[in-house]
């Protein structure tokens, strides 16, 4: 499994969701946040970043994401 560089997770307002960003190099991956509500905690938007990048088949570590409020 390739490693993510970083995630960003960030609240897209226009969709009201919470959008992954999951850098890799040059490259970028937009997902949407799966079952994470606007007053979701740190904890569960960060889970969900993990997973989302899980899911694209990349290994993220928890330190590497960063959570815009």
């Amino acid at each position: 499994m390739m490693r993510a560089d970083h995630a960003t997770v960030a609240w897209d307002a226009p969709k009201k969701r919470w959008l992954v960003r999951i850098q890799i190099g040059g490259e970028v991956i937009k997902r949407p946040a799966p079952n994470a509500g606007r007053d979701a905690d740190e904890q569960a938007l960060r889970e969900a970043a993990i997973q989302t990048a899980k899911d694209e088949g990349y290994e993220l570590a928890p330190s590497g994401v960063t959570i815009a409020r």
